[in-house]
């Protein structure tokens, strides 16, 4: 097939990933839109709001108050969907009733004592101490006994289910392998098994030699749309190293994942001018004690705007029952994040 179909053809894009395909149509994009539209964020967000129960000094649940933090906080999430004492147990009912009990420990890191702040908007230093955290609790969390992953991950957004504004990410630490790290794993395992090399080292090779889907790059990472993206701006970042986790970052590594974090949490506030809603998380090696030469650490985002601030992509019908699908071009979506800009729109001077 020719490059140049790709933008003008329906077809399948494979992901090595998860060993999947999804449809792109491109041809799609023209269609009229008369469903769902999502309100435009609000601006004017205050710096301090009391009702928040993530700001600092206010009351949380149970009565626990949080202290008057000034730099990141991180706490023992109130109402966690994994329990530290959950007793092990398991089903199993011919093979056709299997259930397995999952200890766990779940956290709240709170970026910044500010309400109104986001990764965007914090500065390098800023940025760099919520990298440092995210490491300390990896190795704090994963050195746990009977922790084997340990999932880093940020909902930005009400139509992304988070629950408060405050800027802040969940951390969970499970006694399972998650099922995405899982398949990620088999299939690094299996690319590697079968030619010698890192799956996503020789993918991020192949892309900087075409360059039409990256959006932004320094000496330590690579923001790019991948081919078979499925969101309409996913992004991936991927370390230009091989590295299997956060856990191996010196200082310089840090701080080129807290740049080149802010640079796309910019250009994705850019695009629609509007604070960007967004599932962010880390893939990284699992904790299990066992070496992973496979894995090489990387970011997903997700973020569900599709053609402006208020039309959001919804996952229904064909992709539910079929396979995932979309209209926007991976190449298409890397152009307009390229062409977004890295000073954020608040801080553009009028013309």
């Amino acid at each position: 097939m020719d490059w140049k179909l790709l933008n003008e053809v329906p077809h399948r894009r494979f992901n090595p990933l998860l060993g999947e395909w999804v449809i792109v149509s491109p041809h799609r994009n023209d269609r009229p839109w008369q469903g769902q539209v999502e309100e435009r964020a609000e601006e004017g967000v205050p710096s301090y709001d009391p009702s928040c129960y993530l700001c600092p000094g206010n009351q949380r649940a149970h009565g626990v108050r949080n202290p008057t933090y000034t730099s990141t906080f991180v706490f023992e999430n109130d109402f966690p969907a994994l329990k530290r004492d959950t007793p092990v147990a398991r089903l199993d009912r011919g093979g056709l009733f299997v259930a397995d009990t999952e200890p766990g420990v779940c956290r709240v890191v709170c970026f910044s004592p500010r309400h109104d702040q986001t990764l965007a908007r914090m500065n390098h230093n800023e940025v760099r101490t919520v990298v440092d955290v995210w490491v300390e609790q990896f190795l704090e969390l994963g050195s746990v006994p009977g922790i084997q992953y340990v999932q880093i991950f940020e909902n930005r957004g009400a139509m992304m289910g988070a629950s408060n504004p405050h800027p802040h990410c969940q951390i969970w630490a499970n006694a399972h392998l998650p099922t995405v790290p899982a398949r990620e794993q088999a299939s690094l395992t299996g690319y590697r098994a079968k030619h010698g090399e890192c799956m996503l080292c020789r993918y991020l090779a192949a892309e900087l030699e075409i360059m039409e889907r990256v959006v932004c790059e320094n000496a330590g990472f690579v923001a790019l749309v991948p081919f078979w993206a499925i969101w309409p701006f996913e992004m991936m970042i991927l370390s230009r190293p091989h590295l299997a986790g956060v856990a191996e970052l010196d200082p310089a590594g840090r701080d080129l994942l807290g740049d080149i974090l802010r640079r796309v949490s910019i250009r994705y506030d850019n695009l629609f001018a509007v604070p960007f809603p967004n599932s962010m998380g880390f893939h990284q090696q699992p904790t299990d004690g066992v070496e992973h030469p496979e894995w090489h650490l990387h970011l997903h985002f997700f973020p569900p705007l599709l053609r402006s601030a208020t039309i959001r992509k919804f996952s229904v019908g064909y992709e539910m029952l079929a396979m995932p699908q979309r209209d926007f071009t991976p190449e298409a979506a890397a152009a307009r994040l390229r062409d977004a800009g890295e000073v954020h729109y608040r801080e553009r001077q009028p013309k």
